[in-house]
């Protein structure tokens, strides 16, 4: 269990009002809440619910295994054996076809061993990832709940057309959305980085 695991639930009442104000009241046209949403696309409580389903801990055996079947091919490109003492056009056949399959399973930037090394590097990479976007999503969290929009969303529940509470609800959703939004587009980042691992036949 995490920050992000111990806060959202005490976060969750604050989420679920700011979320009711938004979907009923809107925001004031001008508020920067606005662009978070476009950028998100989900209301807040919404958004940080499915930042708190990323599980990194699922990811951390990946690495290590990925990386323990690359030295495995090159392991294996390299007890190839070649033709030895054998002679002649066959001999040259074989050895044609054994240095292709040794480069093939490593040694190149196309070859297998370097494939599943680029793939260890991504599983590192969306753990770290994971693990930041909850970070940041429970530090959004904390804020929130230590402000005083939260005070003011805390005691007045009927209202909701009041100005000031949409402005709080306002304030207090671009805070969430933006951790999440920024979050989002390291991932996005991350994978796009990595798009040519999905055209390789390992």
């Amino acid at each position: 269990m995490d920050r992000l695991d111990r806060v959202l639930p005490t976060a969750a009442p604050l989420l679920c009002r700011v979320d009711e104000l938004l979907a009923a009241g809107g925001a004031p046209a001008d508020h920067h809440v606005w662009a978070e949403l476009r950028r998100v696309r989900l209301l807040p409580g919404d958004a940080a619910r499915s930042v708190a389903v990323l599980r990194p801990e699922e990811l951390l055996e990946a690495a290590p295994s990925l990386r323990g079947n690359a030295r495995a091919y090159a392991a294996l490109a390299t007890s190839l054996p070649g033709p030895g003492e054998w002679t002649g056009a066959a001999a040259e056949a074989y050895d044609v076809v054994r240095r292709r399959t040794a480069g093939h399973l490593s040694g190149g930037e196309e070859s297998l061993d370097a494939r599943l090394e680029a793939s260890a590097d991504l599983a590192d990479g969306l753990v770290a990832w994971m693990r930041g976007s909850r970070d940041a999503v429970a530090d959004a969290l904390a804020r929130a709940l230590s402000s005083t929009e939260a005070v003011l969303l805390a005691e007045s529940k009927a209202d909701l057309s009041s100005s000031r509470e949409l402005d709080a609800a306002a304030e207090v959703g671009a805070l969430v959305l933006r951790a999440v939004a920024d979050g989002c587009a390291t991932g996005a980042d991350l994978l796009r980085d990595s798009a040519d691992l999905e055209t390789t036949d390992l």
